[in-house]
């Protein structure tokens, strides 16, 4: 693959990383395939079940993302018989998450094949290079980029 770029492009953090993004997430996408499952889903399972039945509102603040998005995500998952929403006991406003054994079933199966996928990406890219991207993009993420810019 050439490393060619548009001009300009690598000059702008967020066009670098959205197009790594865009890479490395068709690359996930393509392996898990056979499963039925987007990365996007697979991780969604595997954060709901190593979460023990989170708020909807956490798993979205982990994710950096809003409800909204979240419950798009969701649907498929709902639908397919996967993940189920009920009212949390001790406060019926909070919306928790949790797999089905449905779900259970077919996040084992993806996890057999991100398994694959994340070996064959450290391979290419060298575990410690794959840790350190992981480590960096972690502390990017808790970043406040509300605050305004400094002068």
């Amino acid at each position: 693959m050439s490393k060619e770029a548009l001009p300009g492009l690598s000059l702008c953090n967020n066009a670098m990383l959205r197009r790594a993004t865009r890479k490395i997430g068709q690359y996930y996408d393509d392996v898990l395939a056979p499963s039925g499952l987007k990365a996007t889903q697979q991780g969604l399972l595997y954060q709901i079940h190593i979460s023990n039945e989170p708020a909807m509102g956490a798993i979205a603040s982990a994710l950096i993302m809003d409800l909204s998005a979240l419950g798009h995500t969701l649907k498929p998952l709902i639908r397919d018989g996967y993940v189920e929403t009920f009212a949390d006991p001790a406060d019926r406003r909070i919306k928790r998450v949790r797999l089905t054994p449905r779900g259970l079933v077919k996040l084992d199966e993806a996890m057999k094949l991100w398994q694959v996928a994340q070996q064959r990406f450290e391979d290419m890219v060298g575990k410690e290079k794959a840790a350190k991207l992981r480590a960096a993009l972690d502390d990017i993420s808790a970043l406040d980029f509300d605050l305004p810019p400094a002068s």
